[in-house]
């Protein structure tokens, strides 16, 4: 009888499986990739770049620009027009004298309005323009 009451015993208990560990570790990995991400802020409106064999990456520092075909420009997601470029140019390169300018044009706009936007963003002070283009593919 002793062993029959021994074997309903050990059937008895119950495997209790510890989550707080886990958690912790799923937590603090969670917060390291959120702290290691670079964040990257866009113009705020997709336009279809034109193509380049001579592409190169983009700078994480570089004040964006995006012109659409229909000649709209914007900015961190607001349109700001042609007028607007100066003003929000001056305050941005204030903050870093040296960020680059990135125009996204749209393949569709025409020459006049992105030379007309280079022009507007050199006239703010900014000695680096550039336009982003896709990677072409040979």
């Amino acid at each position: 009888m002793k062993r029959r009451g021994l074997l309903q015993e050990e059937a008895s208990t119950e495997i209790h499986l510890n989550l707080t560990p886990l958690i912790d570790i799923m937590l603090v990995l969670l917060i390291f990739f959120i702290a290691t991400t670079v964040f990257l802020e866009e113009a705020g409106v997709e336009v279809s770049k034109p193509r380049a064999a001579t592409a190169v990456e983009l700078d994480n520092k570089a004040i964006l620009l995006a012109l659409t075909a229909d000649g709209r420009v914007f900015q961190g997601g607001r349109e700001i027009g042609m007028d607007g470029v100066g003003a929000v140019i001056g305050s941005l390169l204030e903050e870093d004298p040296s960020a680059p300018v990135v125009i996204r044009a749209d393949a569709q706009t025409t020459t006049e309005l992105t030379v007309s936007l280079i022009d507007a963003a050199k006239l703010a002070g900014a000695t680096v323009v550039s336009l982003a283009t896709e990677r072409a593919t040979p």
